[in-house]
This record gives C-alpha cells, structure tokens and sequence, in this order.
C-alpha cells in the first residue's frame, strides 16, 4: 500500500487540518458587530417595564422581546426562505414566548446548544436608581439599563451569534441551537419557560452535545450553584403586658433561642463538604434568618406570636429533601421538649404550667431548588474553558452558592450543563445594573470558539 501516508505523517496532518477548519469557523463568524448589538438591546431594554416578573402584579409580556429577536432572525430563516435558520416560537401562555433557532448542521446528532437567556427581568423602582431603568443608557463602555446583565444582554448578544450564523452559512458538522426562554426569575407560575418546553420534548436532542446555559457574570465557567429552601418559622407564644412577664410566653425569645438550636444541628448536620473545595465555593452551605415579623403592639406588650424567615443555601453536595425532613425533626423534637431549650432571665419561660399552655413551632417551605455541580470531566466543560482562557486571558472556575432555577433538572434529565455569563455579578439584581459592551464582545468570541472547537 504505497500510497498510504505514514501514520505520523497522517495524524499531523488531520491536526493541522483540523486547526485550519477551526480557524475558518472562527474567521467567518468574525467579532461581535457591535452597531449591530447595541441596536437590539436598546429595543429590548426599551421593553424592560413590561418584561418584570413579579406575579400577581407584574406578569411579564415576553413576546415584546421575541418580536425584536425575529426581527433580526427571520430574514436568515426557512420561514421566510431567507436563509436556513429554523425557528420555532413555542408559547403555553398569551405573550409570554419562547424561541427556539436552529443552524443545521451536516452530520446527524451532533449538537450544541446556548440555553437559559431569560427574557423577563427582576422588579426595578425608577425613583431608586440614577438612572432610568427601562431605556439604553450608554455611559463609555457601559450599557445601563435593566436586564443588561441579567439577562436581556444575553438576549441580544447570542441573536446576533444566530443571525451571524445564518447571514454568513459556515459549513458545520455540528448544529447550533440557542432557546430563548420565558419565566426564568419567578417561579410562582409554571409550565411557561423551558419546564414545558422539556416536558413536552422540544428540548430532547440537545442531550447530544453540551448545553450552554447562559445567564451568569463574570466571564467565567460558573461550575457549581447552590440549592435554595425557602423557610417559614411561625411561634406561638401568650400575649402579656411586659410588666408582668412570669404570665406570657415570649414568641420573640423562643423564636431566637429555637433557631440557635435549629442552626446548631443543621451545621452539625450539613458540615463544610469535600467537594466544596474543589469546586471553589465561597461558602459552605447555609442556614439563617433573613427577615422577621409580628402582628404589631405597644412597646409594653410581649405578643402572642411571630413568624421567623429566612433559607437555606446548599451547595450540590447534599440533598435538598435530607434537608427539608431534618429540619422537620429538628422542630418536632424541640416542640416535643421545650422545657429543655434554653431560656432568657428567671422569669423568661416556654411552658406556663398551671395554664397548661406550651409555646410552639410551627415549620413551612415554600418551593425548594437543587444546586448543580458541573460535569468537569465533560467535553463541554474542557472547550468552555479554553474558549474562555482565548477569550479573556485567563481561566478561572468558579461556583456561588446563589441559586440558578431550572438547570439542576436538565442535568437530571440527562444534559451536560455548563453555565457562563459576560454581564457583572456585582450588578446582578441590583439597582443601577450596567454590563460592558467589551465584556459582551469577549462574549461572542467565546461563543465562536465553542462552536470552533467541536468542530474538530
């Protein structure tokens, strides 16, 4: 077989042919327009008053962002016969759409997918902000407004990826899906983002490749989140006048000292764990009170009762459920002994014997999620991380025991899930929210080193 080439000579040659079709890829999807850009987030951002998410009240109007986005993306589609974008606009609920464009590409189940860009936004008060918060404002580098960072930035930057896509046609082997989701910051309505577009199968092909879930900041791999249980302490007590305190039940009292006993145990419970550190948690998990509130009275009055709120972050390490019956038990067995918990002052008491009343507790949640702990052994997550170091410079993982909805469940449906985000962490639901249009640039390029990558 002479005309064979030799076996090191062929594997140097697929090499370099593979860095050379690579290189294509990249060159043809070129840098971010950003004229382009800049023009579709400030017609998003003009959206933004009526994309809040706040239920009853504020409902979003997410097609007011899908019509910007087809708009941009029609005249390169099927739909039109513009160009060979397939766009599906899939809605469970009047105006409030999701998105879904596909880039064909040559080679059967080959796949990846730009998941997660939400188009509602958190609640924002003009009079709290220095600027208005519902139009572009550009101030240099910085693009204020809300859902700049979070996640109306992302919106507009993997459009113009799509549109790029479908303007200039790279031969891919692999298809290039993004999905455009609606009700990703509250979860009090359901069946109307990417919960029903997975159970009704839309998403199921995206199992074949990495999905990039892209609604963090800081530019860098997001590998791990925490779980959230959202807590309720109610404690009943006996209202008295404050001068004769030997005759009430202090809600307020038994409140403090039953969740020091609660923390106690959780933490005894649920210590620092292992993987924490690899992971590169800023924190353990968590358990404490966020807010605190009573019926009212006068100042001479000990009430009768309180409520205690607060929640528990937890790193992907432990399960949410052991968490939820451990508290449980925790109260349980407190109520069942407490005359054993500790008191405040000689009279200060939880049982008023010859009453026959007992201070109790009562524990409620409302609705939980599950932190995720990236795959770091996944194909998705080695080309995340080197698109990131060509990108920006440099690589550095990261995980935050703040909480993402949604995608604990796509990874166990069976999605390789790799979060990342080019908006601002200390922006991020916060009054005064910018990005920078140069962070987003990096952004795009990440993007087209991903897609380079799994080329190859």
């Amino acid at each position: 077989m002479q005309n064979q080439l030799p076996k090191r000579k062929l594997s140097t040659f697929i090499r370099v042919y593979s860095q050379m079709a690579t290189s294509n890829v990249k060159q043809t999807l070129g840098n971010l327009n950003k004229d382009s850009f800049v023009s579709l987030l400030k017609k998003v951002i003009g959206e933004s008053k009526f994309l809040q998410n706040n239920p009853p009240e504020l409902i979003p109007e997410e097609d007011r962002v899908v019509k910007h986005v087809l708009d941009c993306l029609l005249p390169y589609s099927t739909t039109t016969g513009g160009g060979p974008l397939v766009v599906n606009h899939v809605t469970y609920f009047p105006g409030r759409g999701n998105l879904i464009v596909e880039y064909p590409g040559t080679e059967p189940g080959k796949i990846l997918s730009f998941v997660g860009m939400h188009m509602d936004v958190v609640t924002a008060n003009p009079n709290d902000w220095d600027f208005d918060p519902f139009s572009l404002s550009i101030d240099g580098d910085k693009l204020r407004g809300r859902g700049t960072t979070d996640c109306l930035g992302h919106v507009a930057l993997v459009t113009e990826l799509m549109r790029k896509l479908g303007e200039t046609k790279p031969k891919l082997k692999s298809t290039v899906v993004a999905v455009f989701i609606a009700n990703e910051e509250n979860s009090a309505i359901t069946g109307v983002g990417v919960d029903a577009l997975v159970k009704d199968g839309l998403l199921e092909k995206l199992k074949g490749g990495p999905l990039f879930w892209i609604d963090t900041a800081d530019k860098q791999p997001c590998i791990g989140t925490g779980g959230m249980i959202p807590w309720k302490l109610h404690v009943t007590g006996k209202l008295f006048h404050s001068g004769l305190a030997h005759k009430a039940i202090n809600p307020l009292e038994l409140g403090m000292d039953a969740l020091k006993e609660i923390q106690l145990r959780f933490y005894k419970d649920f210590p620092p764990h292992p993987n924490e550190q690899l992971y590169g948690f800023a924190t353990p998990s968590t358990m404490k009170p966020t807010q605190w509130s009573y019926p009212g009275g006068g100042i001479n009055q000990i009430p009768g009762e309180c409520t205690l709120s607060g929640d528990v972050r937890l790193t992907p390490f432990y399960n949410v459920k052991d968490v939820m019956e451990k508290l449980q038990e925790y109260v349980d067995d407190i109520n069942e002994n407490i005359d054993k918990l500790d008191t405040r002052g000689p009279v200060s008491k939880y049982i008023l014997h010859d009453e026959n009343l007992r201070g109790s507790l009562t524990l409620t949640f409302d609705e939980a999620m599950s932190g995720v702990a990236c795959d770091l052994d996944s194909r998705g997550f080695h080309v995340l991380c080197k698109a990131t170091e060509e990108a920006v410079g440099h690589v550095k993982p990261y995980s935050i025991t703040g909480s993402l909805p949604l995608i604990r469940e796509l990874q166990d449906e069976g999605f390789d899930v790799q979060t990342a985000g080019y908006g601002l962490m200390a922006t991020y639901h916060a009054k005064n929210e910018y990005c920078l249009l140069s962070d987003m640039c990096q952004g795009y390029d990440v993007f087209t080193s991903i897609i380079s990558q799994l080329e190859n």
